[in-house]
């Protein structure tokens, strides 16, 4: 209703209400809102506050209740005015219970201030409030999930009903936000809202609506830790990534997906290998989402030259998961595959052609594990092989990575039977490999582990193989018909581990069919050769090293393949076979010494030729040099055996890159014991028994080969950044094989592996106890095995390298380490019964011991935390305490001033506080720990000697540390010491006192021998209060108080016992004189009759001075 002028004649009226002094009928105001229109009511509703008195808000509020519940067209008016009221807090409770209550029919445009007005309603103490979230919050997600979803799903929406409603919803979680951030106590209970069930859909759209404003703070913050350089905040960014596709709408989805390919084109190994993984786990958690964006994925294929060959693996089963998965919008992809396939394949490029190859394999392996395989499948599969072989057939290294990819895939993936069959008759087409040649050295038939009547003329031809590939070496391979064909050294041990899988596909492990190869001779040459290597033709030396590589290789290949075999006589040969590869490797090191430059063939073929080349290096004579110096004085026959020991040779360290990789099942031969078996003559009867078990060189070589392993799996390395100019070494080459496993199941089987390791850890340290005590404690004794010498003090160093290696492997969350560790858990508890009952000190006390006592200057804090391990975990810590503060204190105060204790090598005087701060805590623990509970023990007058005893030893340990101050004076100490000295006190007072009442009368002496030497220390104590008032430290003076304290309930206490035993004369009186910490009296602080003492203990003879006397009362 509006005037001529414009104004609103109604709106005017109740502003003229504002001004009136009292309203007397408060019903007459309520009785108009009754009959005008909603626009006038919600104008004399909002004017009701300024319009009533306080002591009338009350009543108008009831009203005011009563009609939101009955029109909630005026909700916001009447909320608004409710803001505005002074109402009581049950009222006010009463009214947001109904206001509560109406949530369910009000409107969406109403809700924002619906929201505002609970939320700021709600007080501190309303604990039963979280149940009415639980109420309306359900009620508000009903109302506005569609416009909320709609809002960010259809972002070109302009009309103006979705904008208000945006609005709406914009508004709602706005006033949510800004009261949890505010109001303790709503954001308290909104956390409590989310642990309920029913309103998780609730807290999810609100999370979702509070970040979706961040997400591009979040793209970046998770690219960031995707690139650190430190490997503990990587995984923080990958989880950022994948919560924020799971979370996101599809245009962030497309955002993290592209940020991800980003990361894998970069060329980064760290960054490559963690975007690869997290895109291979949302293919496979969301199949359908990530099939939408295989169009960004599939571009990784153009930056494929910068991936390692596992990089390319994983981005092939990547892309193989979205061409032949359950989504049928992979057609595109597949053709592009095949497509680069193709390309790569037909490339004379080396790199390009392996590729080609994993790309080929990995191809056949998806569409045999994610499809079934009709006909047409089977066919697909069958030519892309025959493709593969015939574009690999031109190059022996490429054959062999042929052979391992496929190895690797019947290893790994859970194939279709078809694909299966298809695999299983490739080892079928093995060329025959018998063809007379010239050989450049005269044959000889070598390492035959099989009886003379079972060989069956069965023998590996290497010296032919290897002379036929030196004669025709730049020819074309395979060049001839197929039945001839010429096949390269190179092939065997791929051709052979790809046979073995087979065979173990076929026949559920049993290798029955092919267990001759573990023990057929070698057709080599006499070794012998290898003595005179250096007369020898530069193209003889280096076949003779061609020779004993590929021999080592083949021996190591079939380590693989036999070394789970549970037959004893199987086993027999497998330890055997690992004899002759460490006999070979001496044989190979002489040569290589012998042939410099030299070029080994590869062994692995998944890499660049020139990865792992060897390089020169001074180790070996830096080692002989020590070795020297440490055997300074032999005989004329030692001197011949340390020269025969340390007869010049390369390291194979550098040439590790050139034999094939061994599997984590070898690493099972370490749990072969003794080992024998007896040998049949002619009459079958049983004469020689033959045994044979691990030596020092097949330990030190396990343990070498497990190290690397563990160091490559469960270290993390950062991301390191190649420099500028400088070319990219890939420190995955031989270990193609341990990529295939996660760190979590390596874990585990080093944790399996766990007692065998520290039974050779035993043995590695019995040994050298034993030749220790057998030469009376000299280690360069005459007739020492020198070659022995070295290779278990390598075993040795090599055992606590893994063991430090495994236990130092940085778990991340989404590790479920349980089936990993409880395995763990059983060695330990075994480990440590066996300790038990053979060793009289703790295997952990001895440890702790040995780097107490051999680390000469760690850091302050590891000193102090090794010091209360060893004291907590002795045996007999009184003891312990009284021999590092009664020998290693007494050497260090007699030694120079930079030097430290003979006994105790960290003890030096910068040590000194950690020493003692430890001996002081663990003192105090310790007597809290064995007395807890005294009283229920002192009926046995055995038990109340023992307990008399201890507490004599420990008051004695304490004059001991007391008496310190005296010597090292300075404020860190006394500050210990008056700290510590007061706890010590307490617990005499709490555990020690009750025990002294039992046994005065029965150990008389005793209790008088103990209060004298306590008294000497509480003596000291009082000194050193003296001293700290007078240095006015406030550090010092604060312990002052608690200490007197205490020291005045110790004299009570005395007196209380003396009294009850009727010894009072013991008690005597005097004036206490403030000394220094030297005993020196104070001249300017003498008393002047306010301090009393007391005495404990047997009366004083009558030439003791009065200010000797033990305690003092201050009042």
């Amino acid at each position: 209703i509006a005037g001529e002028d414009g104004l609103n004649i109604p709106r005017v009226i109740v502003n003229q209400l504002k001004w009136l002094d009292r309203i007397i009928d408060t019903g007459k105001l309520m009785q108009l809102v009754s009959v005008a229109s909603v626009e006038i009511q919600c104008d004399i509703i909002t004017s009701l506050p300024e319009i009533l008195e306080d002591s009338q808000h009350s009543d108008i509020a009831r009203e005011l209740n009563t009609l939101l519940q009955e029109n909630t067209q005026l909700t916001v008016p009447i909320l608004d005015a409710f803001s505005s009221l002074n109402l009581s807090s049950t009222l006010l409770a009463e009214v947001r219970v109904s206001v509560m209550a109406t949530l369910s029919a009000v409107q969406l445009e109403d809700l924002p201030v619906v929201v505002k007005f609970i939320l700021h309603s709600i007080s501190s103490s309303d604990a039963l409030e979280v149940r009415g979230y639980t109420q309306w919050c359900p009620c508000i997600y009903s109302k506005w999930q569609g416009c909320f979803w709609s809002h960010f799903s259809i972002r070109s929406s302009n009309t103006s009903a979705s904008s208000s409603s945006q609005d709406s919803v914009a508004l709602v979680l706005d006033g949510i936000k800004s009261a949890v951030r505010f109001q303790k106590s709503t954001s308290e209970a909104w956390l409590k809202v989310g642990r309920i069930g029913n309103s998780t859909s609730v807290i999810s759209t609100a999370s979702y609506y509070f970040t979706i404003g961040y997400f591009p703070s979040i793209l970046a913050l998770a690219q960031s830790l995707l690139r650190s350089p430190d490997p503990c905040v990587v995984p923080f960014g990958g989880h950022m990534y994948r919560l924020s596709f799971t979370a996101f709408d599809s245009y962030c989805q497309q955002e993290v997906v592209g940020s991800l390919v980003t990361h894998v084109c970069s060329g980064v190994g760290g960054e490559v290998d963690v975007a690869l993984e997290l895109l291979c786990g949302l293919v496979t958690e969301k199949p359908s989402e990530m099939a939408l964006y295989a169009v960004f994925v599939k571009g990784i294929l153009d930056y494929m030259e910068n991936l390692t060959p596992q990089q390319i693996r994983r981005l092939f089963h990547l892309l193989s998961g979205l061409a032949f998965g359950q989504q049928q919008q992979g057609t595109h992809i597949q053709d592009e595959m095949h497509i680069v396939v193709r390309k790569q394949l037909s490339s004379t490029v080396p790199k390009y052609k392996r590729i080609g190859i994993i790309g080929a394999v990995m191809v056949v392996g998806s569409m045999g594990t994610y499809r079934q395989v009709s006909g047409i499948g089977r066919t697909t599969v069958t030519a892309l092989l025959e493709l593969v072989r015939s574009c690999s057939e031109s190059s022996p290294e490429a054959a062999a990575l042929y052979y391992d990819e496929l190895a690797n895939l019947v290893l790994t993936c859970t194939l279709d039977p078809l694909v299966q069959v298809c695999l299983n008759n490739l080892p079928s087409s093995l060329p025959h490999l018998v063809c007379p040649r010239p050989f450049p050295f005269p044959a000889c038939i070598m390492y035959n582990l099989d009886d003379e009547e079972s060989q069956g003329g069965i023998a590996i031809n290497l010296l032919q193989l290897l002379s036929d590939d030196l004669q025709h070496k730049g020819d074309v391979f395979l060049s001839y018909v197929w039945f001839c064909r010429r096949v390269s050294p190179l092939c065997l041990s791929p051709f052979f581990r790809l046979l073995r899988l087979c065979e173990e596909q076929q026949h559920q492990g049993d290798l029955e069919e092919i267990d001759a190869l573990l023990g057929c001779p070698l057709i080599l040459t006499d070794m012998d050769v290898v003595e005179k290597s250096e007369s020898l033709s530069k193209p003889e030396r280096e076949f003779l090293c061609g020779l004993l590589f590929q021999t080592i290789n083949w021996f190591r290949e079939v380590l693989n393949a036999f070394c789970s075999q549970k037959d004893p006589e199987m086993k027999m040969k497998v330890v055997t076979r690992l004899q002759n590869i460490t006999y070979l490797q001496t044989l190979l090191e002489r040569t290589l010494a012998a042939t410099p430059g030299y070029a080994p063939p590869l062994a692995n073929f998944d890499g660049e030729s020139t990865e792992g080349a060897p390089v020169s290096s001074s180790s070996a004579g830096i080692e002989l040099y020590f070795l020297v110096l440490l055997l300074p004085l032999q005989d004329d026959g030692e001197k011949e055996k340390v020269q025969e020991a340390t007869r010049p040779g390369v390291s194979l360290v550098s040439y590790r890159h050139f034999f094939r990789e061994l599997d984590m099942e070898v690493l099972s031969v370490l749990q072969c014991g003794l080992l024998s078996r007896s040998l049949l003559d002619s009459e079958l009867h049983s004469k020689v028994r033959e045994e044979v078990q691990l030596g020092p060189a097949e330990l030190v070589f396990l343990l070498e080969d497990m190290w690397r392993k563990l160091e490559f799996s469960l270290t993390a390395a950062p991301a390191k950044r190649v420099p500028f100019f400088k070319g990219k070494t890939d420190k995955s080459v031989g270990f193609s094989h341990l990529q295939q496993k996660s760190p979590k199941d390596i874990a585990a089987c080093c944790v399996q592996l766990l007692p065998t390791l520290c039974t050779h850890l035993e043995n590695c340290h019995n040994h050298f106890q034993t030749l220790l005590s057998e030469n009376q404690g000299v280690v360069d004794a005459s007739g020492l095995d020198v070659r022995e010498h070295q290779l278990l003090s390598s075993a040795y160093q090599l055992l606590l390298q893994v063991l430090h290696t495994t236990f130092s492997w940085s778990v991340t969350p989404r590790h479920n380490t349980t089936c990993t560790l409880l395995p763990f858990r059983t060695v330990s508890s075994q480990r440590l019964t066996f300790i038990k009952m053979t060793i009289t000190q703790g295997l952990a006390t001895v440890i702790i011991f040995m780097v107490f006592m051999m680390f000469e200057f760690p850091p302050l804090l590891y000193t102090l935390l090794l010091c209360s391990i060893y004291l907590e975990h002795t045996d007999d810590v009184l003891k312990a305490v009284e021999e590092i503060a009664g020998e290693g204190i007494p050497e260090l105060l007699n030694s120079a001033k930079d030097a430290s204790s003979r006994t105790w090598p960290t003890l030096n005087r910068l040590t000194f506080l950690v020493f003692y701060k430890g001996m002081m805590g663990v003192l105090e623990k310790y007597l809290c720990v064995i007395f807890k509970g005294t009283l229920l023990t002192l009926c046995c007058v055995q038990v109340m000697s023992e307990k008399l005893l201890t507490w004599n030893l420990a008051v004695r340990d304490f004059h001991i540390l007391v008496n310190l101050v005296k010597v090292f004076d300075s404020r860190p100490v006394l500050n210990v010491c008056l700290k510590y000295g007061r706890l010590f006190l307490e617990s005499f007072l709490k555990l020690g006192m009750p025990l002294l009442d039992f046994s005065f009368k029965k150990h008389k002496e005793d209790v008088q021998s103990l209060l004298k030497t306590f008294q000497l220390s509480t003596r000291q104590l009082h000194h050193m209060c003296g001293h700290s008032k007078i240095r006015q430290d406030t550090i010092l003076t604060n312990h002052v108080p608690a200490l007197k304290k205490s020291l005045e309930q110790f004299v009570y206490r005395v007196k209380a016992m003396l009294t009850l035993n009727h010894c009072q004369e013991a008690f005597w009186l005097g004036n206490l004189k403030n000394r220094d910490l030297k005993g020196e009296e104070i001249l300017s602080q003498r008393s002047q009759g306010s301090d009393e003492e007391e005495e404990a203990g047997s009366p004083l003879p009558q030439e003791q001075s009065e200010d000797e006397v033990l305690a003092i009362i201050d009042f």
